[in-house]
This record gives C-alpha cells, structure tokens and sequence, in this order.
C-alpha cells in the first residue's frame, strides 16, 4: 500500500509541475485560439477553489459532462492534480438520459458546458444537491452556477480508498461498467502513449479520441506530461482536422479507422498530408485493405495498437521498428504485448490456454491494473513470434466508427417502449464507419402503431448517440429459429434485400 500511494503521489507531483511550467507555452488550439500552460493552470486551480468553496467532500464523486474543449481538459486535470474524484458524464447523450446518470449516481458537484446545463440537468442536479460548475467558452469562464454554490447535506456514495478516474468501459470484457483507475495507474497512460512512438519526439497532436473515454483520457494526461501541443475538434470531422494538418505539419496522426476511411473519401491530397509519416490508432479493426489504401495514398506508414478501458490504455500494438520487419510477413496483426504485459488464448468453453495459432479469448496481465489474468471477449490468434490476430468477438458487439455497441442494450431500449413486443439488432457493413447497428421491430396486438422515425426519436432518448439503430424495420413478425429466438442471419437477409444503410 505504501508503495501505491508513493506512486499515486509522484505521479500528482509531476502532473503538478508539468501544468506549473513554462506559462506562455501553448497546450491546447481550439477554434482557433491557443490556449497556453498558464491560464490552463489558472482554470485547472479555479476549479478546485470553487469545490472547496461549495464544501464537496474529497471523497465525493465529481461529475464531468465531457467534451473535447480546452475548459473541460483543464478542470479534468486540475481534479487529477489534486486527487479529486472524477466520474466521466457522456456528452453524446440526451439530457434526459445525462439526468438520470445523475440521479442514479448523486455526484458531490457536476461540472458542465452552459450548453449543455439543460432543464433536464439542472433538476437532477437539485434534486441531489449537487453543486455545479458551468464553463463557458465564450467568455472563457469557470462559475459556480447560480443556485447551486454549495453541496447541499444528504445522502450520496463516497469512494472508500484510492480514488481516482471512473470511466465506463467499452465493453471488451463484458457487458460495459464504470470502472476507478485510482490515479496511480495513470502511469500506464503515459506509457502506453509513448511506448508506440519509441523514438519519435513530441509532436503536435490533433484530437480525434473522445475525451470521455479511455483513449482521450489517455492522450490528456499524457499531452500535458509529454509537452505535447494539441488541437481540440469538438467532434471529428474532415475540413477541421485537415486544416489543422496543414497548419501544424505534424510527423503523426492518430485516430481510429473512420478517420482513414473519411479523409480518402473526402478527397484529402497528398500534398496536405505530406509531413506526416506515421498514423497511430486503434478502437477498431483496421483492414489490411484500408491499409494498403491509406499508407499509398499518402505515403505513410500505419501504426495499429489494441486497447481497453479495464487495462487503462494500450496492450498491444505495432512500433515504427516492428513495422520496418514486419509489415508484409505480418499483415493484419494487431501488434505485440507491449513490455510487462503478459498474454494467453483461452478456449471459449473450457477457459483452458490453447496453442499458438489456434482462436480463442485473449487474456491479459496487465500488473499495474490487477494481479491474474483479466479475461476479454475479443477473439484472437497470437502465432509463434507474438503477433496477435484479431478474430472477431465473442459477444455480439457492433464496432461503430469505433465505438463499442451491445446489440443487447438496443433490445432491451427498443422493448420498453409500449408498443414494442420484441426486438432484434444486427451489425450491418458501413463504408464510413466500419459497421452500424440496425433494428428489426415486433410490435405488440393492438397497441398504438408507430413508425421507425418515432422509434428512432424514442431511442435516441434512451441510448448514447452511436447506439441509435441506424435503421428500424418494423415486421409483423421477427423471424425465429427453432428454440424461438430472434434469427439474426435472416434478419440480416431482410435488410439486404432493402434499401442498404
């Protein structure tokens, strides 16, 4: 325990010093504004005053409605350099679903955007007494929201021992859960961040992870450790980010396979891209197709890692110099372990280690994390020299642009509403996105009829952006198979037989 918590506390320190350097440096560019070291310090430190101010117990969970903006990093890292408690809040949410995470939760504070401070939200937020903090972009401002200066006394869960960051998982080892990474472990995300770029100096980063997962998480801590400048898109898209390529000129780009797939479609040229020379990613499958696309498109080379929130950053992955050996003889690897992570394959069924070659779970240990083996539901392949295949995976999940999405929690949205009987999901092929979710629908004898419109409105109150079915059928029937569950390869037949997504 001692030497946790020394570890805990080097790393604060040094967190601490890195936002305490030089002040005029620049960490962050957003629409076009940089912002430098010291006023990200300034906002970091105004956040804790105003915790302190509102009489949030240390131990309380402080609620973050993440976005990839300048404020929100630096109220992110002033909780982190201070060991204050951090729950991630998903943006891409509705603001009735936001307010039941709050309200399910009963935060100490909740920290959010003016815009997205709703009248949804700020019930929750009263209902729990909470306190709040607003920031504004505009004025460039950190406030405590009217009304809400103080934490109001009552009943709310507190964090027994380390604290740390809770992120909900993605979904690789079960059905997806908040999971603490006590700031110790923060560490690894450096690590993992820089292990993949042996060699390579710090260069301008441009955003394309979400900060409010495991990744952008990941790249906020490890930017400000690293020096690294970073530019920040409130969400991906092509004109923005090539714009910032241009600008900045950096050796690397990042990003999971979406961004390959929209910069050729989008026509980006040679020209633009012609400073950089390595694209480092993960989130989803990068095929050997997209690869061999991308890297003659722009004379680059592709860099892939593997990851999960439950192992606090990457496991797995390529380097510039397994690359250089590699390239062809091990096409469509993921990567190997990085250093100090053990890896095994085990049988489905019997959970026994199989041989090189064969399919079958990958396990990880990860010793910062947990001692033994931490069990995903990714199908791999690891042969003879460390290389690890990606086979698919055991649980269904759809890989959206590379999000996760459970089809199980679709089915259990879509059946809450009054009119649905039943329902099916299935992953369908996406050039864009790699593949998206799409809803076969039974609906219930004599309840009020309702199209796929309704249904898709209905779901987007219910479920975070990227599990919104893309499609919705509405059958009279869902095809069955014999034991009478949903047959998922003739509804997939359906909707190939339709206008395709």
């Amino acid at each position: 325990m001692r030497t946790m918590k020394v570890r805990c506390m080097n790393f604060i320190a040094q967190l601490r010093a890195s936002l305490n350097g030089a002040p005029e440096q620049s960490l962050f560019e957003y629409r076009r504004r940089d912002y430098p070291r010291g006023e990200i310090n300034t906002i970091a430190e105004r956040t804790i005053a105003l915790l302190d101010a509102a009489l949030v117990p240390h131990a309380a969970r402080i609620g973050v409605v993440v976005r990839n903006r300048p404020l929100h990093a630096a109220a992110m890292l002033g909780l982190i350099a201070y060991g204050r408690a951090l729950t991630t809040i998903y943006a891409i949410q509705s603001p009735e679903a936001m307010a039941a995470e709050v309200e399910e939760t009963r935060f100490g504070a909740v920290i959010a955007d003016v815009g997205d401070w709703t009248p949804a939200l700020e019930a929750a937020v009263r209902a729990t007494g909470a306190a709040a903090i607003l920031l504004d972009h505009d004025a460039i401002a950190i406030e405590a929201a009217a009304g809400f200066e103080r934490m109001e006394p009552g009943p709310r869960p507190l964090i027994e021992g380390e604290r740390g960051i809770e992120i909900l998982s993605s979904g690789t080892t079960g059905k997806p859960k908040r999971i603490l990474f006590p700031f110790r472990m923060l560490t690894r995300a450096v690590e993992s961040v820089a292990a993949a770029r042996t060699g390579i100096d710090p260069e301008p980063d441009i955003l394309t992870w979400p900060y409010g997962g495991i990744g952008g998480m990941c790249n906020l801590v490890a930017g400000v450790m690293l020096e690294r400048h970073t530019t920040l898109l409130d969400k991906f898209n092509v004109p923005e980010w090539i714009e910032a390529v241009r600008k900045h000129r950096p050796k690397f780009l990042s990003g999971p396979p979406t961004v390959a797939r929209m910069a050729l479609d989008a026509g980006v040229t040679r020209e633009d891209m012609s400073s950089v020379q390595y694209f480092f990613g993960g989130g989803a499958a990068f095929s050997p197709e997209l690869q061999d696309e991308f890297e003659a498109a722009y004379d680059l080379k592709v860099i892939w890692a593997y990851g999960a929130t439950e192992f606090c950053g990457t496991i797995i992955s390529w380097t510039p110099a397994l690359y250089e050996a590699y390239r062809d003889s091990k096409r469509g690897a993921i990567g190997k372990a990085l250093p100090g992570i053990e890896l095994r394959v085990t049988d489905p069924e019997t959970g026994e280690p199989v041989a090189a070659g064969e399919v079958g779970y990958l396990e990880a240990i990860v010793p910062v994390v947990k001692e033994g083996w931490i069990r995903t539901t990714d199908l791999v392949t690891i042969d003879m020299d460390g290389f690890v295949f990606h086979r698919g995976r055991g649980d269904g999940a759809i890989v959206r642009g590379g999000f996760k999405v459970l089809p199980e929690k679709i089915v259990s949205a879509l059946q809450e509403h009054p009119s649905v009987l039943d329902a099916a999901v299935v992953g369908l092929p996406d050039v864009r996105l790699g593949e998206v979710p799409v809803a076969a629908v039974e609906l219930r004898d004599g309840a009020p009829r309702v199209g796929e419109e309704a249904l898709r409105d209905y779901a987007k109150k219910m479920l975070v952006v990227h599990h919104v079915p893309a499609r919705i059928l509405i059958l009279d029937q869902l095809p069955r198979t014999t034991s009478l569950k949903a047959d998922l390869g003739a509804i997939r037949r359906l909707f190939a037989e339709t206008e395709p997504v």
